[in-house]
């Protein structure tokens, strides 16, 4: 069965995740983060036990047409013996008229082995039926937590990349700030730089220490986040590789969404439970049969006794339903309404899937666009830093100048890294629109 192969995958999952753990100082990969997560989530494994239990379910709809077995015994002391009335006209007396008569010894033991088996019942094998279906369901259900689990932590992951990277230019810009702030103090001391000069290039010194601060937290929280989604522990150390895999992606082959899926599937069941409904209508045969011994027992002189007598009986049981109101007619309009906005959402879901994925493919180009074209302008954002840089020392640039030129870099820079990460949570949007989500690559 397909659960079979889930646990077997698991297994691997936990060894892999196992021989990460050993080495803490490791950087985690996506595919690994992912893999873990498949092992400690909290909702995978829930997803996983609902799983089992819908499989016990559908054990129990077959077990209900195997063969019953029941041992029944009591004991009843009558202080007080049932009467009966009896005809007179039995022991010669007049007709019409009644004597009350007392049957029975005080002292009565019963036990007995009782047998059931259904025969034919329609309702029990469509309850099988309807059990395999909503097993199907729960292992759909599992691929959709499994889905949406790999679509978050990848949304982390490719954050908490883009803010190690934002860390790295704030570094880079902080090095570059703090040579120009040397350079203008000593202009400064040189009476060839005005004290404003100075200041403006502290503030922009403690500007790029503030941001740096708030991109270092909020690293921070995308790490704590992943860490939850994987189900590691908070206080567990990981490190993220950061090297973002940017390329261009390939055309993903459309398959059938989830949600088309389980439309599809709900409506099998629906089917099956309009089914079972009419089957009530149908007889139901069934075997029983009782083996067994009754004691009769007295305890009044002069005539003391305990006797046991066999008892047994088999026989069939046929019951057919011949009006129950107009109960069964409602609720098979009931579930033939059920089919029809079941059939609707199929409908709806098949286009607005349609018009997801084209959108998703249209933003993914756009995205792509967008990135190689800024990457060209954080490059000429650079060039231009690096010449004015020049010239300021030179003496042909003004710190004005110099200033600009670094904050067009830090923007181009922020938004070079807002694209790329742009570019990957669209292709993120469009593997998981055509079903390709769990294939991480």
């Amino acid at each position: 069965m397909k659960l079979v192969s889930i646990y077997k995958h698991s297994l691997l999952l936990i060894l892999l995740a196992f021989a990460s753990w050993s080495v803490n100082a490791q950087q985690w990969s996506l595919e690994q983060c992912i893999d873990t997560a498949q092992v400690h989530n909290k909702n995978l494994q829930m997803s996983r036990n609902s799983m089992l239990i819908l499989e016990q379910k559908e054990k129990e709809a077959r077990a209900n047409l195997l063969p019953k077995l029941a041992l029944n015994a009591d004991y009843r002391y009558y202080t007080d013996q049932p009467t009966q009335l009896l005809p007179q006209s039995v022991f010669g007396g007049p007709a019409g008229q009644f004597k009350e008569t007392r049957f029975g010894v005080p002292h009565n033991i019963n036990a007995n082995i009782q047998l059931s088996m259904p025969l034919y019942n329609a309702q029990l094998h469509s309850a099988v039926d309807n059990s395999k279906i909503a097993s199907e369901l729960s292992e759909l259900q599992y691929e959709r937590t499994a889905e949406q689990v790999i679509y978050d932590i990848s949304n982390l992951y490719y954050n908490a990349q883009i803010l190690h990277h934002q860390l790295n230019f704030i570094d880079s810009n902080l090095v570059n700030t703090k040579k120009l702030q040397k350079n203008i103090s000593l202009l400064n001391e040189q009476l060839m730089a005005k004290s404003s000069d100075v200041s403006k290039v502290d503030l922009q010194l403690e500007q790029l220490n503030t941001q740096k601060e708030i991109v270092r937290s909020r690293y921070v929280q995308v790490l704590s986040t992943l860490k939850f989604l994987m189900g590691l522990p908070q206080e567990s150390s990981i490190s993220i590789d950061p090297a973002i895999k940017y390329q261009v992606k390939q055309e993903y082959a459309s398959l059938t969404s989830l949600d088309i899926r389980q439309a599809r599937i709900q409506n099998r069941l629906i089917n099956a439970e309009l089914n079972t409904i009419k089957y009530s209508r149908l007889p139901t045969l069934s075997l029983f049969g009782s083996q067994g011994t009754t004691g009769l027992g007295y305890d009044k002189s002069p005539d003391q006794f305990l006797k046991f007598f066999p008892v047994g009986f088999a026989g069939i049981q046929l019951s057919y339903p011949l009006f129950q109101g107009t109960v069964t007619k409602h609720k098979i309009n009931q579930k033939k309404y059920e089919l029809k906005n079941n059939e609707l959402q199929i409908s709806l879901l098949s286009e607005q899937n349609i018009m997801q994925v084209d959108n998703a493919k249209m933003l993914r180009q756009v995205a792509q666009k967008s990135t190689e074209t800024i990457l060209l302008q954080m490059r000429l954002a650079q060039s231009i830093y690096n010449q004015n840089i020049i010239q300021q020392k030179e003496g042909t640039a003004s710190l004005t100048d110099v200033l600009l030129a670094d904050t067009a870099l830090r923007e181009s820079q922020q938004s070079y890294l807002n694209a790329v990460v742009d570019y990957l949570k669209a292709d993120l949007d469009y593997k998981k629109l055509t079903g390709n989500i769990s294939v991480i690559k």
